[in-house]
């Protein structure tokens, strides 16, 4: 025997009225893992709550997500300081990179612009991301 398949997007229900449902959160952060710990606070039976030393793991496990969550988000911030700095110390040097027809370029860098995610420094005219540049070297002083 074979089974239609049933598209949810077209699918009606007596309690859906129609609207579309919110996309699920792929990532569990603070404020599930809050909500998780209150529903769980309200449901439990009163004649044998939550033992304590579980409590106190759960809120060290919270205490720890958001440390980490914390930390990532230095990592990244520092990360692009670092991009930022790489781009300002290029000024004035030959710098190399490839462009679209996979042609190497060679030219001094004369300008650098922080205005998108990754730093682009203009070469010889050209403005080229950062992450393109494929050598430095420090141009001879006549």
């Amino acid at each position: 025997m074979t089974v239609a398949a049933v598209d949810a997007s077209t699918a009606t229900s007596l309690y859906s009225q129609g609207t579309t449902a919110a996309p699920a959160k792929q990532t569990m952060d603070s404020d599930v893992f809050m909500k998780l710990l209150i529903t769980q606070l309200q449901t439990q039976d009163p004649s044998a709550p939550m033992d304590s030393n579980q409590m106190i793991t759960q809120t060290s496990q919270l205490a720890s997500m958001q440390q980490l969550t914390s930390l990532g988000t230095t990592t990244t911030e520092n990360f692009s300081l670092q991009m930022r700095i790489a781009a300002a110390s290029m000024i004035g040097k030959t710098a190399s990179y490839t462009d679209s027809k996979g042609i190497t370029q060679t030219g001094t860098v004369s300008a650098v612009s922080f205005a998108a995610a990754v730093p682009t420094v203009t070469i010889n005219g050209t403005a080229v991301n950062l992450d393109l540049v494929s050598g430095i070297s420090t141009t001879a002083s006549a």
